[in-house]
């Protein structure tokens, strides 16, 4: 038996994995030969797992999203076990947690799964539980994190190589910036481009703004860069660009306070001559934002971020309560600021 552990958060990296194990595993039928189990039918596995595949060598089961590595919750107080009744009990069974059930019977049995059976497990995140460790002990667990900077900047050369189309460093690196280090919707973007500059092309920065779509999180860095400069009418359109994009305003909310926070949390760090990037607990992936949001801070004085994080809450707070339209609080914060 070959059995897999794949998780984290670079889906695109994953799913083209799972997909050459698929290949390589050879035909498959639903039902017969490939099973598939997520967290409604994962009571199913074990006898799945015991179920020969009919008329084939060997059965693919894919178990993805089960639930399985989730903590473990501690389970019921068991009944006490005479020396007599030898057994173990049906309430007993009972308590065991799935997760330990598939654990022990994959580990006590791998020697007759291992002609007959290929399963792979795939998760968002997980937790090192029982079954965790079963694979890790006799399989393979592999986590699949978002790529950083340099590797996104080479993977996305690599594809406007292979269509004859060229994009310098500084024009890949503004490509993740805006639309983000998640791989699958890096390439949507650089499809797009690739196939607007077409063979001999040079995609440009200006291309990127023209074409791409761009997060939010890197539409707050502009409209942070407008308020630094006390260009409000900028500010403003930003702003007013969100909301035309049915961006919803509560999320616009959280993600300039979040973005405000970062820059504060810059000026505290940098008076006490802490690690700046530490301090805003950037993931790996997210490192080389920070000079960016070092630039910014500049822009403003402690005091002066401060007061607009405690606005952006009394904001929220005043709106929950029916005081204030949101959209119309937020440009108030940013017509205030740019007077000053």
């Amino acid at each position: 038996m070959a059995i897999y552990l794949m998780y984290g958060e670079e889906t695109y990296l994953l799913e083209n994995q799972v997909k050459r194990i698929k290949k390589e595993f050879g035909e498959q039928v639903l039902g017969i030969n490939y099973i598939q189990i997520d967290e409604t039918n994962v009571d199913t596995l074990i006898s799945n797992l015991e179920t020969p595949a009919f008329g084939f060598p060997k059965k693919l089961i894919i178990a993805k999203n089960t639930g399985l590595f989730k903590k473990e919750k501690k389970s019921a107080s068991k009944p006490k076990q005479t020396k007599a009744e030898g057994k173990k009990s049906k309430t007993e069974n009972a308590n065991i947690p799935i997760q330990e059930k598939i654990a022990n019977y994959i580990e006590a049995n791998q020697k007759e799964l291992l002609e007959t059976v290929d399963l792979i497990f795939i998760e968002q995140e997980v937790e090192k539980n029982s079954l965790y460790q079963v694979i890790e002990k006799i399989g393979t667990v592999k986590e699949f994190a978002l790529l950083k900077l340099p590797e996104l900047i080479t993977n996305l050369k690599k594809i406007c190589s292979a269509y004859k189309v060229s994009i310098d460093e500084a024009s890949a690196k503004y490509l993740v910036e805006c639309s983000g280090t998640n791989m699958q919707d890096l390439i949507n973007e650089i499809r797009k481009l690739i196939e607007y500059k077409g063979e001999g092309g040079n995609i440009t920065k200006e291309d990127i703004d023209k074409l791409c779509i761009k997060q939010i999180q890197a539409i707050i860095f502009d409209l942070t860069d407008n308020l630094g400069k006390k260009d409000i009418k900028s500010a403003l359109d930003v702003l007013n660009g969100l909301v035309l994009n049915k961006e919803p305003v509560q999320k616009i909310l959280v993600t300039l306070y979040n973005h405000f926070k970062k820059l504060y949390i810059i000026k505290i760090a940098e008076e006490y001559h802490k690690d700046v990037a530490t301090a805003m607990n950037l993931k790996p992936n997210q490192m080389f934002l920070v000079t960016k949001y070092k630039t910014q801070s500049k822009y403003f004085e402690k005091q002066e971020l401060r007061n607009i994080l405690e606005e952006l809450v009394n904001l929220d707070a005043n709106y929950k309560v029916g005081l204030i339209d949101l959209n119309i609080g937020l440009e108030a914060i940013l017509c205030r600021y740019c007077s000053k």
